[in-house]
């Protein structure tokens, strides 16, 4: 077997890497070709049903290259057609990966870690700490998984956003691997401009993407326009001073041309006072970028809740009448486990959250 192959399966590999292995194991380089044709145009993982590859070689292949290997341990569909699965693979792995149309787009929602590093005051994902980085292939299994539910009405995964379960900056290597296997034309042919990345900030790392040859998408979850209430809420921001961040937020503008946005969840009480719009205003003034207001889902068990909508409404005045670019993002899939990381709460832990919508 391929070194290349180790401990990685179908979907940790480059196409250039797949067409590799097949050479070595003395394969002509169009059947690599087929394979990648069958898993991301026809998504098959199935060796046995690539009917243009020998009996010899799906056999080979099947015992060689692990294709597909999440299991989908719960899914959920919401009535405004937003869909979240919970998936599992071996070493007790799982991450929730969410698809959201909108329109003609389809955007995936993905995690990058099986929990969190970050442990935001207000998120479920971090409840439990950080169990597990997620490797390349899994992250883009996401993808895969969610094309595969939308091939019955034609329809694929148009845009990608990094903003499940995880830090995905705190897990590069294999964000950046899943990022140019997602941009491959070989693959899934995304445009990097349908790509976002979110990050609560990491300025070196923030740095270094700006050096990827890549014109992503860079999210900001900032989640509060001063030290003191980001502390409050954002434990790791003890160690990324907000004035660093922002700097590589704007080296990041300088360098790729992308302007940033700014994610920040409204919490009823604690960050969405009109005192706090302005001092949001004075941080947009720092720094191109425009500004996602989004207001709190709630988890059972944290003490924060969702703001009014008049709250929001006279939050967003304020911006925008100081010359902000602010929408409020809708609220999607408040019927199922919408806050990020709650289903995979609720499959580890049953009693944490009550049962909410499934897919039949």
């Amino acid at each position: 077997m391929s070194k290349s192959l180790d401990k990685s399966g179908f979907f940790d590999l480059t196409p250039a890497q797949i067409l590799d292995t097949v050479q070595e194991w003395s394969w002509p380089r169009f059947r690599g070709q087929q394979i990648l044709d069958w898993v991301y145009r026809k998504l098959t993982v199935d060796p046995q049903q690539m009917t243009n590859l020998s009996k010899p070689d799906r056999q080979m292949l099947a015992e060689r290259m692990p294709l597909a290997t999440a299991a989908v341990l719960r899914s959920q569909k919401s009535a405004d057609g937003t869909v979240k699965l919970l998936l599992g693979w071996e070493g007790d792995k799982s991450a929730e990966t969410v698809m959201i149309p909108d329109g003609e787009r389809r955007t995936a929602c993905l995690s990058t870690q099986v929990g969190c590093p970050v442990g935001c005051r207000f998120c479920a994902s971090g409840l439990g700490g950080l169990r597990a980085n997620l490797s390349a292939g899994q992250i883009v299994e996401q993808v895969f998984a969610l094309n595969r539910l939308l091939a019955p009405e034609g329809s694929r995964i148009t845009n990608v956003v990094f903003m499940g379960m995880g830090e995905p900056l705190a897990n590069y290597a294999a964000v950046i691997k899943a990022v140019r296997i997602l941009h491959d034309r070989a693959a899934f042919d995304m445009g990097a401009r349908r790509i976002t990345i979110s990050t609560v900030g990491v300025p070196q790392q923030m740095r270094r993407l700006a050096e990827e040859g890549l014109p992503l998408n860079l999210a900001l979850s900032l989640h509060a326009p001063n030290e003191a209430v980001r502390r409050e809420l954002i434990p790791w921001a003890e160690h990324f001073p907000l004035e660093d961040i922002l700097a590589a937020a704007r080296y990041y503008f300088e360098r790729t041309g992308r302007e940033i946005t700014l994610e920040y969840i409204l919490l009823g009480g604690v960050n969405d006072r009109p005192e706090h719009a302005r001092q949001l205003v004075n941080i947009c003034r720092s720094i191109r970028a425009n500004v996602n207001l989004i207001c709190y889902n709630e988890v059972r068990g944290l003490e924060f809740r969702r703001p009014g909508g008049a709250e929001v409404a006279a939050f967003q005045q304020v911006l925008r009448r100081a010359g902000v670019n602010a929408h409020v993002r809708r609220s999607r899939g408040r019927d199922i486990d919408a806050a990020c990381g709650q289903l995979r709460r609720r499959h580890e832990e049953p009693a944490a959250v009550p049962p909410t919508g499934s897919l039949p």
